[in-house]
Parts: structure tokens; C-alpha cells; sequence
């Protein structure tokens, strides 16, 4: 007993890292936290004698566990946006207080990992995904790699090249992450929300990315949108108004954004990425289903 409870203790040390990494190949923090459980009980009946290291052991044990998801996931589109039924899809957010974030929530987008690089890592064929999550932002050696995919080292290495340039060709690095940038994004995105509730569609225009993309994932039952152009988006000014309107001020995925709040339930999630003092990207997350485990009065501490 006292082995297996060190055992678990070890392991719980560990689940950070292990949660984020699933998080960066799943976009979903339900099917992460199933993959994190499955790399416990893989360990639970594992020899562990014969592991010598167990961060990179449980690492590459979860980066072939997600591996197998995604390839029983219907194929990957080239267009991020869309599903299979032509509707959009969203990863899901880490909601948290502007106050900050807790630790663990912290590791799970320590590196920027912001909704919009989610959605490029959507794009990526299964293998690409794991070798430039696992290497570029996780370190784990290309050997490692190279194991779990049941291919060559440079293989492993060319996989993850792919996926680098696709990532940084799509997905343009948001304004800097300095003390002066964030409150700069945090004035975009209050400036946007004074729009928004004004009904000013020339200053909606005006602080729009003339490229923006917005998407709107409402899940099953809630029409999604996908719209492109700041015209195109600031024309939805009625809704960002209502939405505006019932505003609290969050972080999503470590940047500033907004969840909306209505009869003691909330009911969008806004994220923001902003580039060049414009919103670049506007992602809302409507599906009740998935919205239902946040806690309002929890954010608004």
C-alpha cells in the first residue's frame, strides 16, 4: 500500500505538465483530463522499477494516448474552423479571474497557448500535432518523438518543421506579453466593449483588425458563425451590444477577455487576440453545455 501511495504521489506532481500537454493535442479539457487518467492507470500497471524517468515516461505515455484520440477522430479539415456538419468548433477556454489564474490553470497555457493557436493546432494531421506540441513546446527530444510515432528521428524532425511553419504562417504572434502590452490589449478590449455597447459601428470598425475573423461556436443546439472583415464583423453589433452589455472582465487562456453573465449563469465566453492595438481574432463560446461548469460569482473574486 505505502508503494502505491508513493507511487500516486509522484504522479500527482506531475499532472500539471501532463494535463497541459494533453490540453495542446485535444483542445478539450475533459478529453485531457481522460488521457491524464489513463496515464495513471498505464503507470498503476507498469513496472515502474524500469522507468528512469518518469516526468518524460508519463509524457510521452500521454502524447500517445492523445495520438490515438485524434486519429479516431473524424480526419482534420485544412480549414480550422469548420467541423465535419460545417459547424464551427471552438477549443475549449481556461476561464480565470483577472485577479490570476491558479497554478495549475497557469502551466496550461504558460506558453501563450491562446485560442487562437488552438484552433491552427486543429489544422495539424495527428503526427504533426504531437511532434511540435511535445518538442517545440514541451522539449521532449525527438527520439522520444520519434518512439511514440513509430517513424525515425528525422522524420520526427521534418514533422514537426511542417507543423512549425503552418503554425507560425496562420497564426502571427499576438502583441508582446509585457506588463505595458497586456494593459494595452486590456484597453483594446474595453474599447471594443464601449463600442459594442454604444451601438458605434465606426468605432466597432475602428478598432478592428481590417483581416479580423470571428467565430461564434454555439454548439448543437445554438447557430455558429464564422464571419471575415471588420465590416463584416462590426455588423454584428447587436449582438456584441447584448453581450457587452452583461460583460465581466476574465482572463481566457491568460489574456484579457470577457465572459457575459445573465441570470446568474454564464452564458458567452470572449476571447481576444489582439495584434497591432487591433483585435486581430474574436472567438465566443456560446454552447451552454460546455459554459455550464463555470461559476460567475468564482470570476468576478
Amino acid at each position: 500500500m505505502g508503494g502505491h501511495t508513493d507511487l500516486a504521489r509522484r504522479f500527482e506532481e506531475h499532472r500539471p505538465r501532463l494535463r497541459a500537454v494533453a490540453y495542446r493535442m485535444l483542445g478539450s479539457l475533459g478529453e485531457a483530463e481522460d488521457a491524464v487518467q489513463e496515464a495513471w492507470l498505464r503507470l498503476s500497471r507498469s513496472d515502474t522499477e524500469q522507468i528512469e524517468n518518469l516526468g518524460g515516461w508519463l509524457t510521452t505515455v500521454v502524447g500517445r494516448v492523445c495520438l490515438n484520440q485524434l486519429r479516431s477522430h473524424v480526419a482534420r479539415r485544412e480549414e480550422p474552423l469548420l467541423g465535419d456538419d460545417g459547424r464551427v468548433r471552438l477549443p475549449d477556454p481556461v476561464v480565470s479571474r483577472v485577479a490570476g489564474p491558479d497554478p495549475e490553470e497557469q502551466v496550461l497555457f504558460a506558453d501563450e497557448v491562446g485560442l487562437a493557436l488552438m484552433i491552427v493546432l486543429d489544422t495539424l494531421a495527428p503526427a504533426e500535432r504531437l511532434a511540435f506540441v511535445l518538442h517545440d513546446l514541451f522539449a521532449v527530444p525527438f527520439e522520444d518523438i520519434a518512439e511514440v510515432l513509430g517513424r525515425t528521428e528525422a522524420s520526427a524532425r521534418q514533422l514537426a518543421s511542417r507543423a512549425r511553419r503552418r503554425v507560425r504562417a496562420a497564426s502571427p504572434a499576438p502583441d508582446g506579453d509585457g506588463d505595458r502590452e497586456a494593459a494595452r490589449r486590456r484597453e483594446v478590449v474595453a474599447a471594443f466593449l464601449a463600442a459594442a455597447r454604444g451601438g458605434d459601428l465606426n468605432a466597432l470598425v475602428a478598432v478592428l483588425d481590417p483581416d479580423v475573423v470571428a467565430r461564434s461556436d454555439g454548439g448543437g443546439l445554438r447557430p455558429s458563425v464564422l464571419r471575415r472583415g471588420a465590416a463584416t464583423v462590426a455588423s454584428q453589433a447587436i449582438v456584441f451590444a447584448r453581450l457587452a452589455e452583461a460583460a465581466v472582465p476574465v482572463l481566457v487562456n491568460g489574456t484579457p477577455g470577457v465572459v457575459a453573465v445573465a441570470d446568474g449563469r454564464v452564458i458567452s465566453v470572449m476571447s481576444f487576440t489582439v495584434r497591432g492595438g487591433r483585435v486581430a481574432s474574436l472567438d465566443i463560446l456560446t454552447d451552454p453545455t460546455r459554459l455550464a461548469h463555470l461559476d460567475p460569482e468564482a470570476l468576478a473574486a
